[in-house]
């Protein structure tokens, strides 16, 4: 590969600091009664018993959402639907790539116009809507005699195809995608608003909010965990309806959990009145409209010395926007309204994110294996651990989520101190560092994936099994083990970091839009796995060859593919510590 993880530390240099226009004005920070809160004597709001409710409340959540993403695709492959794997995989990535890609809608309302507090609790209400809706279509097969199928399809097809196509196939997306419109509005704003309860101004504070987000993932870590132990357990050996049920009951918990910290929570409330996205976005605007225009007065000549900042000389033409367009070529109310430096400002220190933003999208593409291929891969394999007992495959979703448990406290308890010793910084080693050590380890983990999976189908040939796909495979499910345990290691790194990273480097006030960029990633990635996997299936396909995906996997090439995402990890990292090394950070 070329790149290794101690040349990630070596690469991405000290951070280059600046400020940001949106640090000059505070947020107002209120109690549940709406009485302003000084944070310099009062203790009995926010803090870590307010966020304690709220990754609670997250940990509910997580058991619900991985109650139904984590074994997915095994429900799709199996009756009633009966999906082809390719099927399946691409519903699950489409399904997914909403999923993460809704709180970007979600996130806005919140910083926009609702606030964090109501978007949690409406979603909340719309999530589990959802929940039960997914439970009831999951349960209609056994409620409906029959003869009360309503047959839309041909008449030489059987009872048991019809009603999917008729009924429970619009039933349960429609109700999936309820859940995704649930979870838009509750993920990117429980997290923010459990920032919300420390104040980056104090010292001790800021320390600590730096630990919630490890702890905030460590409580991810445990729902999930809770989920592929005992839930798939429960799908695959019992049923599916008390499968899908349990997680509509852990959703309404979490919400009552997080109404009962309400009297303790902080609440920022927005002195500026003009929503700040569309502020950015008209930056960008006149910018557009002004190109021709030299910006050498918009730039300096307007500019007072007090307002000019780190950082400012950079991006320089989205300077123009602070020239006065002709009368002629705006609307008066458009030329009414013009465009602030600190708006500029703002707009640029979202534009520094892009680049940031795009190198992390393949390292999503690769976590989003976990969830499909990994699984169909574990269900072809010996899932036996003693007489008669056999564990579902995606319950060693569990390895990844224990690692993560067992890890999270030894790298802020004892990692974290060691590093802060030797770089003085708050969080031991840099934002874009913790990011880019999880990108080279999840390169790791396609080699061993590849590698285990090269395994597999040889001795799949060997024991004369290539043709019988339904025969297990004399290979323990635990070879799949390490591949699991590496991307919980990455999760440390990456997921954790690029939460962090987008909740602080955006402006205040769009701290519920930074979390909705780092879940868009997650939801770019499961797209860009999908089309992938259509891209390989087209070209594979018209030249005559065996599919990568084939529904019997003995026969299929997934090492395949797994060595081609080495390869664009691989050119995917290059790229990101070429940004990263030059990053301006954003620091209050």
């Amino acid at each position: 590969m070329g790149v290794s993880g101690s040349a990630i530390e070596e690469q991405i240099n000290e951070p280059l600091l600046i400020t940001t226009p949106s640090d000059t004005v505070d947020d107002i920070v209120v109690n549940y009664r709406g009485e302003k809160v000084n944070l310099s004597t009062e203790n009995k709001y926010g803090g870590w018993k307010s966020a304690s409710h709220i990754i609670i409340c997250e940990v509910g959540e997580t058991i619900a959402y991985y109650g139904i993403s984590s074994n997915l695709i095994t429900y799709l492959t199996g009756p009633p639907l009966d999906q082809s794997t390719v099927a399946a995989a691409t519903n699950v990535n489409t399904w997914s790539g909403f999923v993460w890609m809704l709180p970007l809608l979600g996130g806005f309302l919140a910083d926009s116009y609702f606030g964090r507090f109501h978007t949690i609790l409406f979603s909340s209400l719309i999530y589990i809507l959802g929940l039960g809706l997914l439970t009831l279509s999951v349960a209609l097969p056994s409620l409906i005699s029959p003869h009360e199928c309503i047959h839309s399809c041909d008449t030489k097809s059987t009872e048991k195809s019809c009603m999917p196509v008729s009924l429970q196939i619009i039933f349960f997306f429609s109700s999936l995608y309820l859940i995704a419109i649930g979870k838009a509005g509750f993920k990117p704003c429980a997290q923010a608003f459990g920032a919300d309860q420390f104040d980056v101004r104090n010292p001790k504070e800021c320390a600590s909010k730096s630990s919630f987000f490890n702890w905030w993932f460590f409580g991810q870590c445990v729902g999930s965990s809770i989920s592929f132990l005992i839930l798939t357990y429960v799908q695959e050996n019992i049923n599916w309806t008390l499968g899908f049920g349990i997680p509509c009951i852990f959703m309404a918990v979490a919400l009552l959990v997080f109404l009962l910290g309400t009297k303790s929570y902080r609440f920022s409330v927005k002195q500026d009145k003009e929503t700040q996205l569309l502020g950015i976005l008209r930056v960008f605007s006149r910018a557009a409209k002004n190109w021709r225009t030299n910006s050498s007065v918009a730039a300096t000549g307007e500019m007072p010395n007090d307002k000019i900042r780190a950082g400012a000389h950079d991006l320089k033409f989205l300077d123009k926007a602070l020239i006065d367009m002709p009368v002629d070529q705006v609307s008066s109310t458009e030329h009414s309204i013009r465009c602030s430096i600190d708006q500029v400002e703002d707009a640029k220190v979202i534009l520094r994110l892009v680049p940031i933003w795009i190198t992390c999208l393949m390292y999503a593409v690769v976590i989003s294996q976990t969830t499909t291929f990994f699984i169909k891969q574990g269900n072809t394999m010996d899932r036996s651990i003693g007489l008669d007992i056999y564990i579902p495959a995606a319950s060693l979703l569990t390895v990844m989520s224990l690692s993560v448990c067992l890890l999270i406290p030894i790298y802020d308890r004892f990692f974290v101190p060691l590093a802060r010793s030797l770089t003085s910084l708050p969080s031991g080693i840099t934002m874009l560092q913790r990011i880019g050590v999880g990108m080279f380890l999840s390169m790791v983990t396609m080699v061993v994936a590849a590698v285990v999976e090269k395994k597999r189908l040889q001795i799949a040939l060997d024991s004369g099994l290539i043709d019988m796909p339904k025969e297990t495979i004399p290979l323990s499910l635990w070879w799949l083990a390490p591949q699991y345990l590496l991307i919980g290691v990455t999760e440390i790194f990456t997921i954790v970091g690029m939460q962090e990273f987008f909740y602080d480097q955006v402006p205040d006030g769009l701290r519920s839009m930074g979390i909705a960029f780092y879940l868009s990633i997650i939801g770019i990635g499961d797209f860009l796995s999908g089309f992938l996997i259509y891209v390989i299936e087209k070209v594979t396909n018209a030249r005559g060859q065996s599919s990568w995906f084939s529904d019997n996997l003995n026969r299929a090439h997934l090492d395949y593919f797994y060595w081609l995402l080495v390869g664009l990890s691989a050119t995917n990292l290059t790229a990101y510590l070429y940004f990263s090394k030059s990053y301006l950070y954003n620091r209050r």
